[in-house]
């Protein structure tokens, strides 16, 4: 099969019929064999009884519909453990995404070598509220992940079937699968810019919590990447540092007790800020030994990524 086509949705029945004959005119005009995989996170309109209607007609139109909203990175998940061609496409049910993208999307996956490949919504049809804080979030993306795209969280994507099954996309982290990929060791990562199309139906799921969300998000996998199996080398490293300087403090307090009479040790501040870093240089410490005890008990503790074997 050449095309999976994954569409997380929610509340979207307005916009399915037309999605669905509009990604079909296009695979049949470029003759690819297809799927596409409608999953419903939990929606509570009439999106799931048109599902079954287009899966009734169509053998290539599937779904798989949660009993809650489990939010877009877990339909995602699903969506990618169900793909079956050679090349994934996700985009969104809201008619923003155009199928029209798809054939140029493939080839730069099939043919141009790329592994994973992101729209470039270069002309917005959103409010300025809305615009303004999704660059600002960008540009902090490129800056921690190194990754040089334009938008990280545009829904429109292609992937190659090999990255998608090496990844878990979980919590929110849906915003950062090319930062995942590029973990896993899917370095050829391209971007297109795609037609962005004003909403016809409904109104956006998402709210301006999505931008302090991105943010934490942006910090947990920027530390789990790096550290998730060794973090001794970050709280050890820091904790050393800071016990070593308050360390320092003490000594030299001490110093000046009894060699030059000094005041108190405990009359100056200084006293308390040494003691203060002694503490949490302590407890750095202790946290990065009770990571590696925790990561060391992991059962992908040894899982790496193999990408070719050659006579075994």
């Amino acid at each position: 099969m050449d095309i999976s086509v994954v569409i997380p949705l929610l509340n979207e029945e307005e916009s399915l019929p037309e999605l669905a004959a509009w990604i079909s005119r296009v695979m049949n005009e470029n003759d690819f064999s297809y799927e596409v995989l409608f999953i419903d996170d939990g929606s509570k309109d009439r999106s799931w009884q048109i599902i079954e209607e287009l899966a009734a007609k169509n053998s290539f139109m599937k779904g798989i519909k949660f009993r809650r909203n489990y939010g877009k990175a877990a339909a995602l998940s699903i969506g990618f453990d169900q793909a079956m061609g050679e090349v994934v496409i996700t985009m969104d049910a809201d008619l923003q995404d155009s199928p029209d993208e798809i054939p140029e999307l493939y080839k730069m996956i099939k043919k141009d070598g790329f592994d994973l490949v992101s729209g470039w919504k270069k002309k917005r049809h959103d409010p300025f509220t809305k615009t303004i804080p999704t660059k600002f979030y960008n540009w902090s993306a490129r800056r921690m992940s190194g990754i040089k795209l334009h938008d990280f969280n545009c829904g429109l994507k292609a992937y190659k079937n090999e990255l998608v099954k090496s990844i878990e996309v979980y919590g929110e982290m849906h915003r950062y699968i090319p930062f995942l990929s590029k973990w896993a060791g899917f370095k050829m990562i391209g971007e297109k810019v795609v037609h962005h199309q004003k909403r016809k139906y409904g109104k956006t799921k998402y709210g301006l919590d999505r931008f302090y969300k991105g943010y934490l998000d942006l910090l947990t996998i920027s530390f789990t990447t790096r550290f998730g199996k060794r973090p001794m080398h970050f709280f050890g490293l820091w904790g050393t540092l800071i016990f070593i300087a308050g360390f320092i403090i003490a000594g030299y307090l001490t110093f000046t007790k009894y060699f030059m009479h000094g005041v108190r040790m405990t009359d100056r501040p200084l006293f308390y800020f040494g003691l203060l870093a002694m503490v949490l240089g302590t407890q750095l410490f202790v946290a990065g030994f009770l990571g590696e005890m925790i990561s060391r008990s992991s059962p992908d503790l040894n899982h790496y990524q193999v990408e070719k074997k050659s006579g075994i």
